[in-house]
């Protein structure tokens, strides 16, 4: 977490590199981060981004003492989507649909390209947050449950019903939210593979459905959300990849603020990633990485990943980058930046 009042000391690596005078490529194959007695990041154990205290790291290159952090709760500490949900019990997934809240949205804050929110905030959302019935009502039907959820609440209430029942169904959830059977089944397929890709991650030797069955889902419910959670595992491999290429088209110029790529997943079966190209400099409106083929331009800002992530064909805006499915993100900038011919 971000201790209060200490935003403005947060660096990234692009940011460490800067100091040591070495673009991002270099500094992240050497990792002086992981040298004994670096700081340790600020940003929570798993996060896809390491986040460093400024003031930490400047005594560690200058040989003083570490200063420690302040220690003790505060309302104005900034914590990450894995932080808030611990906070309030729940999926770091589970987050993703409550940060929709609106009272969430009003108090998140971006530091160093990752959303975070106040502690304060995220108290005052957990003692008035919808669907608290449903985990403590378990055993019978919850109240309300009758009418219609707003479907971005979907995935949260489905994963508090998941956590009190493994084998729970999209029959169930539909009766239990009010909401359409395909609704609730994508909502399920979702979550388990979620689940399921962090159960493997603490337990690698694990196939998809030795996951499943250690977490008590019936065999007959997990066919499709096994096969996500091996694109969810191939996407959470990619994402510090795709974060270096975020900070280097960040540190040419391409976009106004570093910012992690939202990565997708259509089809359940394929892993794609869009970074918008927002700033003035920015040789196109954004580029696309795609598992399958590596990077492209797209002509679109709005809409850079077309629906089911179909292929567009080269032309126009539309420009293949050379250098295989992960060039080093400084191939990526030069591929990217006009040359004089």
């Amino acid at each position: 977490m971000i201790r209060a009042d200490r935003r403005h000391l947060v660096r990234t690596l692009a940011d460490l590199a800067a100091q040591q005078g070495v673009g991002i490529d270099q500094y992240t194959r050497l990792k002086p981060y992981a040298a004994p007695g670096f700081p340790a990041p600020v940003s929570s154990q798993g996060a896809h981004k390491r986040l460093y205290d400024g003031e930490q790291v400047d005594a560690y290159l200058l040989g003083k003492p570490v200063p420690a952090l302040p220690e003790g709760e505060d309302d104005s500490d900034l914590l990450d989507r894995h932080e808030c949900a611990a906070l309030i019990g729940v999926a770091p997934d589970s987050w993703r649909a409550y940060k929709r809240d609106p009272s969430l949205k009003a108090s998140r804050v971006e530091v160093g390209g990752v959303e975070h929110w106040p502690r304060g905030a995220v108290k005052a959302f957990q003692a008035s947050r919808p669907g608290k019935e449903a985990s403590a009502t378990a055993g019978g039907r919850p109240r309300n449950s009758g009418d219609q959820v707003p479907r971005d609440m979907v995935p949260a209430l489905t994963a508090e019903l998941l956590d009190a029942d493994p084998a729970l169904t999209a029959a169930a959830v539909s009766v239990r939210l009010g909401v359409h059977r395909d609704t609730a089944q994508q909502a399920l397929i979702r979550l388990r593979a979620d689940r399921i890709a962090d159960h493997i991650e603490t337990h690698p030797a694990l196939t998809p459905a030795e996951a499943a069955a250690q977490l008590g889902y019936p065999p007959g419910q997990v066919r499709r959300a096994t096969a996500r959670a091996e694109t969810v595992l191939r996407a959470r491999h990619v994402a510090p990849y795709l974060a270096g290429v975020a900070a280097a088209l960040h540190a040419a110029g391409f976009t106004t603020q570093e910012a992690v790529p939202e990565v997708q997943l259509p089809g359940d079966d394929r892993v794609v990633a869009a970074i918008v190209l927002d700033s003035d400099r920015a040789p196109a409106p954004a580029v696309v990485w795609d598992e399958r083929y590596g990077w492209r331009t797209a002509a679109s800002r709005l809409h850079p990943v077309a629906k089911g992530a179909a292929l567009p064909p080269e032309g126009g805006a539309v420009r293949y980058l050379p250098g295989g499915i992960t060039p080093p993100p400084g191939d990526v900038v030069a591929a990217l930046t006009p040359t004089d011919t």
